[in-house]
């Protein structure tokens, strides 16, 4: 779901004005504004701060991992609710009750509400078997679009890893690139860091090891990036599922030792 106009939702503190003449009597105080204002660096932080205080209500803690992973134990079980800014994600056995407490008891409006289908750049669909799977295949789309944009034609899709087998980007001595490469360079180096953390963790190592030569690539760093991007184009229907129920290792057999 999405959170409409949270950050109207958040009173903005310590924000102050002195009193003009059309303040009549109160010209020369200092008046503190008491109200949600957007645009203001602190407006981001009122807003998790707000929700923050909501989700406590609501007897769920945040992670100690990740700070934006809430988690509320049930006794047999765990729910759990994963935000990004105003976008939630909730894994419970009764999520409407949860949608319902958010919208009657605390007054959000909220959008897009319903079994998550597409999430920040990932699609999220059920196999044969029901099991729930995570693909970014619509963002490696747009980022077959940056590419195109880019070069002016579409990523090779020859490839079937993410980087040469042996291959050592530290030790290329290719000449560098000019301001534009390293424009492009640097633009795809972030749509790829992106993909990693949807889940394509195939090129993790590759785009942690490229993304260490931002501020001065080569010409054979360039073609690297490029490569991973027709790798992913090729390969973008990999999935990963997500499998619950506890694993089944009584075929493994048990070894004494002494």
């Amino acid at each position: 779901m999405d959170i409409g106009n949270a950050y109207l939702e958040a009173y903005t503190e310590m924000v102050y004005i002195v009193a003009g003449k059309e303040f009549g009597d109160l010209c020369g105080h200092t008046l503190i504004i008491h109200k949600a204002l957007y645009g203001l660096r602190s407006s981001g932080l009122r807003w998790w701060e707000r929700l923050s205080v909501v989700l406590k209500e609501m007897v769920f803690a945040p992670s100690k991992a990740e700070s934006d992973i809430w988690i509320h134990d049930c006794g047999d079980h765990y729910e759990y609710l994963a935000r990004y800014v105003d976008d939630l994600g909730i894994i419970s056995k009764r999520p409407r009750e949860i949608t319902d407490a958010l919208e009657k008891e605390h007054g959000f409006k909220l959008k897009g509400t319903g079994p998550i289908t597409y999430h920040l750049g990932s699609n999220f669909f059920r196999d044969s078997k029901g099991v729930l799977c995570m693909a970014p295949k619509k963002y490696i789309d747009r980022m077959s679009e940056i590419y195109l944009r880019l070069f002016g034609t579409k990523p090779r899709t020859t490839f079937t890893s993410p980087l040469e087998k042996g291959d050592h980007p530290e030790l290329d001595t290719s000449p560098e690139l000019g301001a534009k490469g390293i424009k492009q360079y640097q633009s795809l180096i972030g749509a790829a860091q992106w993909a990693v953390s949807l889940g394509r963790l195939d090129i993790a190592t590759v785009v942690m090891t490229l993304s260490s030569f931002c501020a001065a690539p080569r010409e054979g760093h360039l073609s690297r990036i490029r490569r991973v991007f027709g790798y992913l184009v090729k390969m973008k229907h990999a999935t990963i599922r997500f499998r619950t129920g506890m694993p089944d290792y009584s075929g493994v057999p048990i070894v004494e030792h002494e």
